[in-house]
């Protein structure tokens, strides 16, 4: 029993401590503006070989968008129960990221959100949790590396190396996310889990080679609400990080489920790092746990 009340303090202490170090989005960051630039969003169809058929992505190209510039990408997943229309229907990304280019706060880029669920039937239907669709998940990777991110090279004004790709995502695709992203690391430098469902890998897994992936990484960004109940999966991560002396960015969000409250502001926070230094001040201000 006193061990218990112990464990209590502590984690309410824990709580208040990050409560009051988070700063979060202000208000009216994701409502749409008047009399601001706007971006756009279209539907793409490309060839999948890993598939065997042709799959959809939406994309977003920023305001002031001309094919005559050079545009880093940053690829957004969605969760296990989504497709590529996910965030455009609950998360308003393209609001967000406008607001954001008319306060100046953002490098110019390209969002794409593809459909992460890799197989020939892959709408968010029936059973999602059936094994053929959970798989379809980890199959996604091979579409990702070998299908999707070829198409949008060939088709669009965009960087083409490393330190120009970013990878990101909510829940299931947090996980595909840090999976991916940290297991690819000569094709993405920055990286996201928003909620990381538990499809993650162990850290063990993710970062195997930790000198390798300090010298490649740009921002490896970890965050999670408090009340969330797979806050498990993203605590472990940023304590293998910290444990192993690996910048990065550890945020846990007071008062924060597993929703698109949480993830909307994750997305407002992330973006306004990419494509630019990182330093380890910018690292502890959006750190509301500490990281070194």
């Amino acid at each position: 029993m006193k061990r218990f009340l112990i464990l209590s303090l502590i984690a309410g202490m824990f709580l208040q401590l990050s409560s009051q170090n988070f700063t979060g989005a202000p208000e009216g960051y994701d409502i749409p503006r008047t009399g601001i630039l706007q971006g756009k969003i279209d539907t793409i169809v490309y060839n999948s070989t890993t598939v065997g058929n042709t799959r959809r992505a939406l994309i977003y190209t920023p305001p002031g968008y001309s094919k005559s510039k050079k545009y880093p990408v940053l690829y957004l997943l969605h969760g296990i129960g989504g497709d590529e229309k996910e965030w455009f229907n609950q998360g308003k990304p393209q609001v967000i990221l406008d607001n954001l280019y008319a306060d100046k706060k953002i490098a110019p880029m390209i969002v794409v959100l593809p459909n992460g669920r890799a197989m020939k039937d892959d709408r968010a239907v029936g059973n999602i949790m059936e094994g053929p669709k959970v798989q379809a998940f980890a199959t996604f990777e091979k579409d990702l590396l070998n299908d999707l991110i070829p198409y949008i090279e060939k088709n669009f004004p965009v960087l083409k190396n490393q330190k120009n790709r970013a990878l990101a995502g909510l829940s299931m695709g947090g996980g595909q996310s840090l999976n991916f992203g940290l297991g690819n690391l000569n094709t993405f430098a920055w990286v996201g889990g928003f909620s990381s469902a538990p499809n993650t890998k162990s850290p063990q897994e993710l970062m195997p080679n930790v000198k390798n992936a300090k010298k490649k990484l740009k921002l490896l960004w970890i965050s999670c609400g408090d009340k969330d109940g797979l806050i498990s999966f993203s605590k472990r991560t940023h304590d293998y990080m910290l444990a192993n002396q690996v910048q990065h960015v550890y945020q846990v969000i007071p008062n924060g489920y597993h929703d698109f409250k949480v993830w909307k502001m994750n997305l407002y926070m992330f973006s306004q790092l990419l494509f630019k230094p990182v330093t380890p001040s910018l690292i502890e201000k959006y750190s509301n746990i500490p990281t070194e």
